[in-house]
């Protein structure tokens, strides 16, 4: 069976469809490119308020929510005409043969914490110390705030208050270079973390700078060496300093 079929059955079987909010409304399913694509509109007298939105499907009973998905679905959904979900169903299921059914399902969406004031691709000074930012969901509770440079922890302060401010001080020791990231986690639920943007480490002294004064150094003990009396070191046609005057004899 082709990509093409399989996504054509499945738009005729999408018979059952169903919304588990009260303030969700199924707009309409279409077939475009080779993906489903589910609109709807969610409504809330409260437009500051944020969602998580899923998908799930009935080829596992609802039980977790599809992967294979872009659009507006996932956390910080806010209320809105309209939205669009695209699901790449040949991705996520295969093969699969038979009637299909989709829910949406949508719930208040409260993180641990919003990173706030942190400005990504900046430069930051090894050595120094920054401010952190963030609007917390649980001020009662702790986080750990570790330096990522990629995949690979670097270092980290640990329980942390979650109070939406902290003082964090990059170790001198921290390799300058890009990728660096600063990864928050919630210590009574370690499933729950979120990344900072990448960002840049950079020496608390520019290299160029370093380089510029011990030219200057240099410079200085050559000129020291280039007058330290006469004799034979006498450039040519240069008169010598005079030598220390004559004690009296006794």
């Amino acid at each position: 069976m082709s990509r093409y079929e399989l996504i054509l059955m499945l738009g005729f079987s999408l018979i059952t469809v169903s919304a588990f909010a009260q303030n969700i409304v199924m707009e309409k399913i279409e077939l475009s490119n080779g993906k489903i694509n589910v609109f709807y509109t969610l409504e809330d007298s409260n437009p500051n308020h944020e969602y998580q939105i899923d998908l799930y499907s009935s080829k596992d009973n609802f039980a977790v929510p599809l992967t294979k998905v872009t659009g507006e679905v996932g956390n910080e959904i806010k209320p809105g005409v309209y939205h669009m979900i695209s699901w790449d169903a040949y991705e996520e299921i295969g093969g699969y043969e038979g009637e299909l059914a989709l829910e949406i399902r949508a719930r208040v969406y409260i993180p641990f914490v919003k990173i706030t004031g942190f400005n990504e691709g900046a430069k930051y000074k090894r050595g120094q110390t920054y401010p952190l930012l963030w609007k917390s969901g649980n001020m009662g509770g702790q986080i750990d705030i570790e330096l990522y440079r990629d995949q690979s922890r670097i270092d980290g302060d640990r329980n942390v208050p979650n109070n939406g401010k902290y003082e964090y001080a990059f170790d001198g020791s921290v390799k300058p270079g890009k990728d660096y990231r600063l990864k928050f986690t919630n210590t009574r639920n370690r499933d729950e973390s979120t990344y900072t943007g990448y960002f840049r480490i950079v020496p608390k002294i520019p290299v160029v700078l370093k380089i510029g004064a011990l030219a200057g150094i240099a410079a200085g003990a050559y000129l020291l060496l280039n007058s330290s009396g006469g004799g034979e070191n006498t450039p040519a046609g240069a008169e010598p300093l005079p030598g220390h005057p004559d004690f009296p004899d006794p």
